[in-house]
């Protein structure tokens, strides 16, 4: 059986080079994204442009807050979004298709204590699966955050054939 990874089925794929969340208030967001979860602010820069067209935004000024790890450059970078004065999704208890969670590995347990000290991230929703330790926690936005435990890298490499 060949692996979905095996060299032989490789061939150049686009690169994720940020996720972009839209937040109501930067502050909390900060406090979440980079005090609760440990990432790095990059860049914190305001823009002018032409934001209803592109993003849909209400006017033409946006900022944006990357956030991310300097020493690893090719992780993934969180990037922040505050549009202004946009609407609040509407709420759900069940999943719906379109965007679903941001997923991260960390320390589990010293990430959910360290959310909990900070008063974020709501209750925890955890699992185990295949022997990787998992749980999912909200941030200010109620953007679901999937925290897979680093601890379990091996499992988890095994479940997805890296």
């Amino acid at each position: 059986m060949t692996s979905l990874y095996s060299e032989s089925n490789l061939r150049p794929v686009p690169v994720i080079h940020h996720t972009a969340l839209c937040v109501r208030d930067v502050g909390a967001s900060l406090c979440f994204w980079r005090d609760g979860l440990g990432f790095q602010q990059l860049m914190d820069e305001t823009f002018e442009g032409d934001w209803p067209t592109l993003l849909r935004g209400p006017g033409r000024t946006l900022r944006s807050v990357f956030l991310g790890d300097p020493a690893q450059p090719t992780a993934g970078i969180i990037e922040l979004v505050d549009l202004g004065d946009v609407g609040d999704p509407a709420p759900t208890e069940q999943a719906t298709t379109g965007f679903l969670l941001v997923s991260l590995t960390a320390p589990l347990d010293a990430t959910l204590a360290r959310l909990a000290e900070l008063g974020l991230g709501g209750e925890p929703r955890r699992v185990e699966v295949h022997g990787v330790a998992m749980a999912v926690v909200l941030d200010p936005d109620g953007v679901q955050v999937e925290l897979i435990d680093s601890g379990a890298t091996a499992d988890l490499e095994r479940l997805t054939g890296a």
